[in-house]
């Protein structure tokens, strides 16, 4: 990052935590979150619903990268009060480099992975306010030429080769292009060896040049197929408005229904729908962790537990957009007013007999993550390229060393 840019972000970081004058520090907590559209007015209408029960007043900043931003302003000594944490592996580097605060708070009312993931050596670091699933096939039922699409891999390939335009797949995120590919990948790891495999991988015991690992690149290559060729270019946050258009310029999306950015007025069900992979009722989930960087704000604890709370998490599931999941067991499923959300977060739920994995590439450290998301946008151009970037990437995870969660903390049956 240069001087200038640096320089510019911490100003804005300064501006955010001096605010106007209006109240004192202790009425006042600041906050950086990742998100925009759907998501954001999602989360701003339980912030506003909090400022309007307390007077507390919360200053919001959107960071595109969150990385890059949030290490600029700890560094200049102004951090956020509090800050979605860009992954889990971040979690682990943030406590390491004594920059996030123990919250002393409990996670034993959150389901598994998710509840687990919160706590470095027994001490929780930050909470699960905003769950999602990843492991998903987009199409609209209503535009559909075939019905619904297979969920097996050898079926969609098959698909896949008879239509140029099949995946409505973009790569591009700002700087987490290559991430959706990423993820895709992980899936495919996970599809075809199961938890084992998967958890070994991460952990070190499966290296990135293992057949296991080449195979789902291939495979995922095979299975987008034609469409592979205009993915680096196209937004990922494109795919649910390209599948719903009239005509639609392709059929089918992949990942978590909050990327797809369905709009309010679609018909769910009708306008969008999912289906889920086959093979061994596994998922690939994820969360958005909001850790503390600062110990002199009452208000920004309060806060925390406030959104973390089954009141703020039951309105946050229930907005007409953003299209969240809560990890918590006191939110039923009649809190989402949405029918294709509840199904998905029924997969969530004790009982429900899903094995759920969290994402590969936010366990990983954050620098091999970034690695594996610049490969995949690689690999797209290139399909020789596949054995030099798997060294590559074994030879970064050598020198960052594997991830920091715990394997027996990656994965777990909703029950």
């Amino acid at each position: 990052m240069t001087r200038a840019v640096c320089g510019a972000l911490v100003l804005a970081l300064l501006l955010a935590v001096a605010g106007c004058g209006a109240g004192p520090r202790q009425q006042r907590v600041t906050i950086m979150v990742p998100w925009s559209d759907g998501e954001f007015q999602a989360f701003y209408s339980v912030v506003k619903e909090f400022e309007s029960a307390t007077g507390v007043h919360v200053d919001i900043e959107v960071a595109r990268a969150m990385t890059q931003q949030l290490d600029a302003a700890a560094a200049a000594g102004v951090p956020p009060d509090l800050a979605v944490l860009p992954s889990v592996g971040a979690i682990d580097q943030y406590v390491q480099a004594h920059r996030l605060q123990p919250l002393h708070l409990s996670t034993a009312d959150y389901a598994q992975p998710f509840g687990g993931l919160a706590s470095v050596r027994g001490t929780v670091y930050a909470l699960p306010v905003k769950a999602d699933v990843k492991s998903l096939v987009w199409y609209s039922p209503s535009a559909s030429r075939d019905g619904p699409p297979p969920t097996g891999p050898a079926a969609l390939e098959a698909r896949s080769r008879k239509d140029p335009a099949y995946w409505c797949l973009g790569l591009a995120s700002g700087p987490t292009s290559g991430l959706p590919g990423a993820d895709w990948i992980a899936d495919i790891i996970l599809a075809q060896g199961g938890v084992g495999p998967y958890e070994q991988w991460l952990s070190g015991g499966l290296p990135w040049t293992a057949p296991q690992v080449v195979d789902a690149w291939q495979t995922w290559r095979k299975l987008v197929g034609p469409s592979i060729s205009s993915t680096a270019a196209r937004l990922f946050a494109s795919a649910g408005s390209a599948m719903t258009a009239d005509p639609p310029p392709c059929r089918l999306g992949q990942g978590t229904m909050a990327t797809m950015g369905y709009s309010a007025n679609l018909r769910p069900g009708t306008d969008y729908d999912f289906v889920t992979p086959s093979a061994g009722h596994r998922l690939e989930v994820s969360a958005d962790f909001v850790g503390m960087f600062t110990t002199d704000n009452p208000a920004a604890r309060r806060f925390l537990t406030y959104l973390s709370g089954p009141g703020a998490q039951r309105a946050w599931v229930g907005a007409d957009e953003g299209y969240g999941f809560s990890a918590l067991r006191q939110v039923a499923l009649d809190a989402y007013r949405n029918p294709v959300q509840r199904r998905i977060a029924a997969m969530l739920q004790p009982g429900s007999g899903w094995t759920l994995c969290f994402a590969a590439a936010d366990t990983m450290r954050p620098d091999v993550s970034a690695a594996f998301s610049r490969a995949v946008l690689t690999y797209t151009a290139d399909p020789t390229s596949l054995k030099d970037l798997l060294g590559g990437l074994r030879t970064v995870q050598d020198n960052r060393g594997d991830t920091p969660v715990p394997q027996d903390k990656l994965c777990a049956v909703a029950r």
